[in-house]
């Protein structure tokens, strides 16, 4: 459906977002389909008034809590540039229906099985096969650095210094950020580096660029089956999870996991402390004054 003529589209919003806000591709994918939605319901989208947004809440309401919220965001956002771009004065998005979402608590997995996996990892790489050795590197760059698949699968060879212990990673939102590769995620990347077909700028590549995502959590679940794990249990973002988990559960500051993570707010990585009770509860009575380890240790010295 067109737009009148000089209102800001749909195009000009995602251009915005790419070039302001370094959204990546697959957040403008997603931001495109939502709005797209709302203007098969709403045909004038950048003129429509409240009670026409009014109406998406009754169009929408079969869709799930979650998919009705990113919908929603995306058209406050687009109202939003709207009027940074003098278009219009008033915002009528907040018509719109808020439906209450909890953030779902992530899947884990434990430390016994992480290393169930890179047991049969190590076997199946002892040798020189390409693939076994680059299973090897990919699981354990996942769960020794904490990457998001897609930061994972795009890494290019100028951001791995054989040098330094570090990787430099463009995340969500083109936010750079620095990441520590732990010591056997290093040797796996080495040995996967002298393997690699030549050629490619990717340090996982395809025969079009590198592997996708997709691929990836297929070869994370065929692994896991081989292991004797269920594979529906095992993805890329679940060893993310593990590697957030296990870090906490080891004595990280929720403020450097937020730095290796990537996470722009906190709160998005305060999900994690839920699975570490039991430890924050033994440290309040190790260091509360109040606590085993205070005044009830003095008094009793005493």
């Amino acid at each position: 459906m067109a737009t009148p003529k000089g209102a800001p589209d749909i195009e000009d919003f995602l251009q915005m977002l790419s070039a302001e806000r370094g959204a990546a591709r697959n957040t403008l994918l997603a931001y495109r389909r939502d709005l797209e939605s709302a203007e098969e319901e709403v045909p004038l989208l950048a003129d429509a008034g409240a009670d026409d947004l009014a109406g998406l809440g009754k169009a929408w309401r079969d869709l799930a809590p979650s998919t009705l919220a990113r919908r929603c965001s995306a058209l406050r956002q687009f109202y939003g540039f709207l009027i940074d771009e003098g278009y219009r004065e008033d915002d009528p998005s907040g018509a719109l229906p808020r439906p209450k979402i909890r953030r779902p608590l992530p899947r884990l997995l434990s430390r016994e099985q992480v290393e169930t996996m890179l047991v049969q990892a190590e076997e199946e790489a002892a040798g020189d096969n390409p693939l076994a050795v680059r299973m090897l590197a990919l699981l354990e760059m996942l769960y020794g650095s904490g990457l998001r698949a897609t930061e994972l699968v795009s890494l290019t060879l100028d951001t791995v210094p054989r040098d330094a212990p570090l990787l430099h990673i463009t995340g969500k939102g083109g936010q750079q950020r620095m990441v520590p590769v732990s010591t056997r995620a290093r040797q796996a990347l080495s040995r996967w580096l002298e393997l690699r077909p030549k050629g490619s700028r990717y340090v996982f590549p395809s025969r079009k660029a590198h592997i996708t995502r997709i691929r990836l959590f297929q070869m994370l679940r065929e692994l896991a089956g081989r292991a004797g794990l269920p594979p529906s249990s095992v993805s890329p973002h679940v060893l993310r999870h593990a590697f957030a988990t296990h870090l906490l559960e080891g004595g990280a500051d929720l403020r450097v996991l937020q730095t290796l993570l990537g996470h722009a707010d906190i709160a998005t990585t305060q999900i994690y402390t839920h699975v570490d009770s039991a430890r924050l509860v033994e440290l309040v009575n190790a260091r509360h004054p109040l606590g085993a380890g205070g005044l009830a240790a003095r008094r009793k010295a005493d």
